[in-house]
């Protein structure tokens, strides 16, 4: 009844509540992922998503089918897993920088605790560099970080820009120093944010210090000041202020993931592979997902 491809595409709307982002991570036009919508709602017989020139809006039956397209999406995945011979068991050491996990990185990690119950997955999360010094030392087997583009090691999994972040409601001042909000030093936005305003000779000063990505969002709802941020991660209640405030373009930021070559090879390469294969990363992309 339900094609799982339009529902991939229906999960990625609720997901991001925009069409057009929709389309630019499935790497689709946005008349497809409207053909996919209303396909759906053929299927249902039911209106399942409302919008207009301002927002995207689940209904009530299109709610109800995001928990069920997540069931079938989940039941696909292990079909394929267990006719595959995929099964395998083991431990998995894995790394994920904090911001990483506001993408799909949590719904790829339940989907594969389901499809390989028997892998023993821990989990830390951490700023990329620090994550980088645990591989090497032998401490972790696999990592998803934020790295400068273009380095040769790693698996590219997406391409992101790097922005400006600020509540909507910001003012700077003409002539006063940008205040930051930055991660601890070593930190890849910290060393971009203050590189890219010393570059274009623009004072700045830190106005907060923090560990993880929460209290850079808190930090930035507060009003404290303006922090980098890829641009695929912004919270819906705050913005992209480059525009308003003068402040200097960035640059790309690649989201990678390093293994430990002493590692298990089948547990890592099991996840590299399901977050590929998610809507919007590289190999989702290539094969026309």
């Amino acid at each position: 009844m339900f094609d799982p491809l339009p529902l991939r595409t229906f999960v990625s709307v609720a997901e991001t509540l925009n069409f057009t982002r929709s389309a630019e991570l499935l790497g689709l036009s946005q008349p497809t992922v409207s053909q996919h919508i209303r396909k759906l709602e053929k299927a249902a017989g039911r209106h399942l998503v409302t919008r207009d020139t301002r927002a995207v809006q689940l209904t009530d039956n299109g709610d109800a089918l995001l928990g069920f397209a997540r069931v079938i999406l989940a039941a696909q995945n292990q079909a394929e897993s267990y006719f595959t011979g995929s099964a395998m068991r083991g431990r998995l050491r894995f790394g994920t920088a904090d911001d990483l996990a506001l993408t799909q990185l949590p719904q790829i990690l339940r989907d594969f605790r389901q499809l390989y119950p028997e892998i023993n997955l821990e989990l830390t999360v951490s700023q990329s560099g620090a994550l980088v010094r645990r591989l090497n030392a032998g401490q972790l087997d696999l990592v998803f970080i934020k790295q400068e583009p273009g380095a040769e090691r790693g698996q590219l999994v997406r391409r992101d820009r790097m922005v400006w972040l600020g509540h909507k409601q910001l003012s700077l001042e003409a002539g006063q120093p940008v205040p930051l909000i930055v991660y601890q030093a070593p930190s890849l936005s910290r060393t971009v944010a203050i590189n890219a305003l010393e570059s274009t000779e623009r004072t700045w000063r830190i106005t907060c210090n923090v560990k993880e990505v929460n209290g850079v969002l808190a930090a930035v709802r507060a009003g404290i000041g303006v922090a980098v941020f890829p641009q695929s991660l912004i919270p819906p209640d705050l913005a992209q202020i480059a525009a308003l405030h003068g402040l200097p373009p960035l640059g790309d930021v690649d989201f990678v993931l390093l293994d430990n070559p002493g590692a298990a090879h089948e547990p890592a390469r099991a996840l590299v592979s399901a977050i590929l294969r998610r809507p919007g990363n590289v190999a989702a992309v290539q094969s026309g997902r």
